[in-house]
């Protein structure tokens, strides 16, 4: 039941990830044909960090209990957060990650097939392609941050932990292939996100007074995903996508 409820918060997480993969392939205009390649690198990098911020998220919480009323109240501030989320906007070059990694490499303007450096003159160069794979791992970086808190207020159990994560992002590549042209629609699943993250916040708060059962957990959180999605389908978005 952790586990289950644990892949399903990681999942509809995940989905979030999408949004901003595609304005980043968007962005760069990157051909779906390399964007395999991309994603698939991505997805090694994101399973090798998740590693290190689980145990290192777990190894807190048993030395030092407190930073688990951080991690709620972490949670609580992003899902307040993630309701201006659609006035959100990726702007890669002024990107910090971006701009550092250009001080010490040249980047090509333009893309050389699926290749991430090439040679020009001697000189080794970066393509636009690798500035992408830099830019989705920052990303999820920056997802793991309320993800892997989120997680943590289900349950502590480390393999419990990383294998629903696992589970989760392995899954990432194709279900971004099977939503990326009709992700859109989904316009109030952010909505329903900040919800949920809100919620496992305050269950995380509440741990030491009350403990919330998993089975409520499971239940409320599979009734707020699969209602944003349902309105999203049903009810018009104020600025004219259905």
């Amino acid at each position: 039941m952790e586990f289950f409820t644990g892949y399903l918060v990681e999942k509809a997480l995940s989905v979030d990830n999408i949004f901003v993969f595609l304005m980043i392939f968007t962005y760069f205009q990157i051909p779906s044909k390399y964007q395999h390649k991309v994603l698939f690198w991505g997805i090694i990098g994101a399973l090798i960090m998740r590693v290190i911020f689980i145990f290192a998220g777990v190894a807190l919480i048993e030395k030092f209990h407190f930073t688990i009323y951080i991690f709620g109240a972490l949670l609580i501030y992003t899902g307040f957060k993630m309701f201006n989320h659609s006035n959100s906007k990726i702007d890669p070059e002024n990107n910090p990650v971006i701009r550092f990694f250009k001080k010490f490499m040249p980047v090509t303007p333009d893309l050389h097939g699926d290749r991430f450096f090439t040679k020009l003159d001697g000189r080794r160069y970066a393509t636009p392609l690798f500035l992408v794979l830099i830019l989705i791992e920052t990303t999820d970086l920056i997802f793991a941050v309320d993800s892997i808190p989120a997680i943590l207020a289900i349950t502590q159990d480390q393999f419990i932990v990383y294998t629903s994560n696992v589970f989760a992002i392995l899954g990432l590549r194709s279900l971004y292939f099977a939503l990326a042209g009709v992700v859109h629609r989904f316009w109030l699943l952010s909505y329903g996100l900040a919800v949920v993250l809100v919620f496992v916040g305050i269950k995380m708060i509440l741990i030491d007074v009350y403990k919330i059962p998993i089975e409520l957990s499971l239940l409320f959180i599979a009734t707020i995903i699969a209602g944003s999605i349902f309105l999203s389908l049903r009810i018009k978005n104020k600025r004219g996508n259905i």
